[in-house]
């Protein structure tokens, strides 16, 4: 089931049904005037997060993208609706965009603001019905999908570390008192991949250059990101982290997925009217452009401004949905999510209350 609603989505969802949603997965507004937009002038506060809880199974989990500068209060609103706050996962990359004051004369050099680089997205869950596997079969809710989220190991390049950490789990095992094989331990790293972690790359050079370099030269081949499972297991995205050579492989193991490029942005819309997507009418103190796709005042078949990449959200989607669960996404935007959930075999939701961004979203989920 894919159902688009155009409204407000505290009137929409205060006609659902309670313990309905499995998972709910949405950019809200940031609360920094985005662009002039009407829609980005404040934080979603309790009421929409207490609504969204009323119609969440328990268990039901939450994933919802901020600013950096706002997203404190996003998480105050979530949890004091009800929500208990689990993550806050973090998307790290190495195109961002200052919009910064530059001041000119004796105070050259000064400005406003610093160059965007990663997004905080807040993990929270409705509280449990008993125990979580109580939760688990009854709601069929409750826990993340971990081998969904794995990303994946590279036999030779990850030989040392994954022989230190296996023996690192065994050490923690004795430490707790536990039998080695009583699988009360979570196995970090197994042949299926790496635990997921909090933390999403772009696989950009900006990005992989935080951290430091492992293996014996050549041993990482990484010439396309399907060639290793190292970058995260899935389509990642077309863009690829140049990481060969003598320093040999990249120690950021973690999940990695590009920016939308524009053919993502625009696919379904072909033959929609181009927009103007002005990204000079960002506040002066804003975040910023954080989507070179943007730049330059450009026009656009999608034009909406914070369109997220779709195998981010094909994997957010993944890591907190049960197979067949139905998302909901209250502030659905150009439909990515929609996107999303079709291509991983869920049911979707979407409500957005601009009638521009519905069509968008419409076309695109068809065309997924």
């Amino acid at each position: 089931m894919d159902n688009i609603i155009c409204g407000d989505c505290l009137t929409v969802m205060a006609t659902m049904d309670e313990n309905s949603i499995d998972a709910t997965v949405t950019d809200p507004p940031y609360g920094l005037s985005f662009m002039g937009k009407n829609w980005d002038h404040g934080i979603p506060g309790v009421p929409f997060w207490a609504e969204a809880l009323r119609i969440a199974k328990p268990g039901c989990h939450l994933l919802a993208f901020g600013g950096t500068r706002t997203f404190h209060r996003l998480a105050c609103a979530i949890e004091d609706a009800g929500w208990e706050i689990r993550d806050c996962l973090g998307w790290i990359y190495g195109s961002g965009f200052p919009k910064s004051h530059n001041l000119k004369g004796e105070h050259e050099g000064w400005g406003t603001a610093l160059k965007p680089a990663w997004e905080p997205i807040i993990m929270a869950r409705k509280p449990l019905d008993g125990t979580v596997a109580e939760n688990v079969r009854k709601w069929g809710t409750g826990a993340i999908n971990v081998d969904g989220g794995r990303v994946g190991v590279d036999p030779v390049a990850d030989a040392s570390q994954l022989r230190t950490m296996n023996r690192s789990i065994k050490s923690e095992k004795n430490g707790w008192g536990m039998n080695q094989n009583s699988g009360d331990v979570p196995q970090v790293v197994s042949s299926k991949g790496r635990w997921p972690a909090n933390l999403i790359h772009d696989g950009s050079e900006e990005v992989l250059e935080l951290f430091p370099r492992t293996g014996a030269a050549g041993n990482v081949n990484l010439t396309h990101p399907k060639a290793s499972p190292l970058l995260g297991i899935g389509d990642c995205g077309p863009r690829n982290p140049k990481i060969n050579g003598d320093n040999g492989g990249s120690a950021a193991r973690f999940f990695y997925v590009a920016k939308a490029s524009r053919k993502e942005r625009e696919m379904g819309c072909e033959g929609m009217e181009e927009r103007q997507v002005d990204m000079t009418r960002l506040d002066a103190d804003a975040i910023g452009c954080n989507n070179p796709n943007n730049r330059g005042g450009r026009k656009a078949r999608n034009h909406h401004p914070t369109v997220k990449p779709l195998a981010l959200m094909r994997y957010l989607c993944r890591l907190v949905t049960p197979p067949n669960g139905l998302i909901l996404d209250p502030f659905m935007g150009s439909g990515t999510t929609g996107m999303a959930a079709h291509l991983e075999g869920f049911r979707f939701i979407g409500i957005d209350k601009e009638p521009d961004y519905c069509a968008i979203a419409e076309r695109r989920i068809a065309a997924a």
